[in-house]
């Protein structure tokens, strides 16, 4: 949207346009959501809690070309038809900014609905990775500061080990050379790598794990290092592209999409971080901390000037996969996010723009079932396996009260000492689509009222 578009908004002179920015840590499943989320708002049919769609307030809904001619479109038909295709699976995952548009007719409700009429509200969804968010907090952070936190938090993360034992042998007269600067960065991304698909949130910078265009480059070949190398050549030419990373990748990006968002949905496997451990719990704990100090109004700093008066007033934080869970858990997965996101937000001491958590699956996948274990009835899931098997399966019991995990978490810990949690990866269920149904999900409905429903 051009600044003249922003102004006839504020006028009331063109149609009104939310701006809603989806993103995930880890394998959250952003493209499952968005893909959903537009499908479900064509055909409303399973949109129950999304009361403009209830009531019969949207009278229809397109897509329309993105307003952003040089940020690519969002793939929707195809990760559609991945999703419910005769052959369904899972569509690609987030590499890069995209966006698309879904333009709706609504009918405005109330008393000054004759005077105001039908009225047409556009949702451009602008899609990013997670790591590009979470890189916000090294804009706060110089290289020493920076190289101290991630050198200190690598311990006992998957693939560190290699990593930790290069910079080890490093000394404070270690001449800069090129081909050891790449085979540092190298280890370095391997070990992102290593923890983002064990499961970890916070592997960060963003660009290391989805470089694009950029791969091979100096801004995208550091790593830290410690203070101790301060006086070495190798330190100070990192430092120099830190500080490159910073201004010519995050802040373009923070000024040319994110500074424009207006609603944000924030999605967390929790159930995942769950099975990898209490240090997969605590590292997405303080991610959501850091995020949400992104969006803290009042921010001093340079983000509150790029944002300017504007600020995101609404953020979704939803625990995905809630199908892999009976109905009668959703309430502790919900439990536990929220605990999780009440903890960040003390930390980051935010306050202002409404938040939310919510356990949702944008797809659902199994239906539930009851399964006997040593002679006890266990609530469980049933669903397709990604090797074509049906399965029923219990992940273990949550526990009601979210401290008996967050607290070991928290402390350090390295196993869960009274628990042992599943996982299991479902494939997208077969089935034909009910014309006037978008796919089968749980809460989407509720998720796109708490985001929008406000707007229709």
């Amino acid at each position: 949207m051009s600044i003249g578009s922003d102004l006839m908004q504020g006028l009331g002179l063109a149609d009104p346009v939310i701006r809603l920015g989806v993103t995930g840590l880890s394998r959250a499943g952003k493209t499952v959501f968005i893909t959903s989320l537009v499908a479900n708002l064509l055909d409303r049919g399973r949109m129950h809690a999304l009361r403009a769609a209830a009531d019969g307030s949207i009278k229809a809904a397109w897509l329309q070309p993105q307003p952003d001619d040089t940020v690519p479109r969002f793939d929707y038909e195809r990760h559609l038809a991945a999703m419910t295709g005769p052959d369904p699976h899972w569509p690609e995952g987030t590499r890069h900014v995209s966006q698309l548009r879904l333009s709706l007719r609504v009918q405005s409700r109330g008393l000054l609905s004759g005077l105001r009429g039908m009225q047409t509200v556009h949702l451009d969804i602008v899609d990013y990775p997670g790591e590009w968010l979470l890189d916000l907090r090294l804009m706060d952070r110089d290289f020493a500061a920076w190289s101290a936190e991630t050198l200190e938090r690598m311990q006992g993360r998957p693939g560190a080990d290699a990593f930790l034992a290069a910079v080890a042998a490093l000394s404070g007269s270690t001449p800069f050379d090129e081909a050891a600067a790449q085979s540092l960065a190298a280890s370095y991304t391997d070990h992102l790598r290593a923890a983002r698909h064990a499961g970890w949130s916070d592997c960060t910078p963003g660009r290391f794990l989805l470089p694009g265009e950029m791969a091979g480059s100096p801004a995208l070949t550091f790593a830290p290092l410690p203070d101790s190398l301060s006086s070495a050549p190798l330190y100070r030419e990192f430092r120099r592209r830190f500080d490159a990373y910073k201004s010519r990748v995050v802040r373009p990006f923070f000024r040319d999409h994110f500074a424009r968002i207006d609603r944000q949905v924030v999605l967390a496997d929790v159930l995942g971080a769950i099975h990898s451990g209490p240090q997969a719990v605590e590292d997405m704990r303080r991610a959501m901390a850091d995020i949400l100090t992104a969006f803290r109004p009042g921010r001093a700093g340079w983000l509150a000037q790029l944002l300017g008066t504007r600020r995101v007033d609404r953020i979704l934080f939803a625990a995905t996969k809630a199908d892999h869970l009976n109905h009668v858990q959703h309430p502790r997965l919900a439990a536990i996010l929220s605990a999780m996101l009440r903890e960040a937000r003390d930390r980051a001491d935010f306050s202002g723009a409404r938040t939310e958590a919510m356990a949702i699956a944008a797809l659902r996948t199994t239906t539930e079932d009851v399964i006997q274990q040593d002679g006890v009835d266990l609530p469980a899931v049933r669903g397709t396996l990604m090797d074509g098997r049906q399965a029923a399966f219990y992940p273990g019991d949550l526990p009601a009260d979210p401290s008996v995990l967050l607290s070991p978490a928290r402390q350090g810990a390295d196993r869960w000492l009274d628990g042992d949690y599943g996982v299991m990866n479902f494939a997208p269920a077969a089935g034909t689509l009910r014309p006037g149904d978008g796919p089968p999900h749980i809460r989407l409905d509720r998720a796109a009222e708490f985001l929008i429903g406000d707007r229709l």
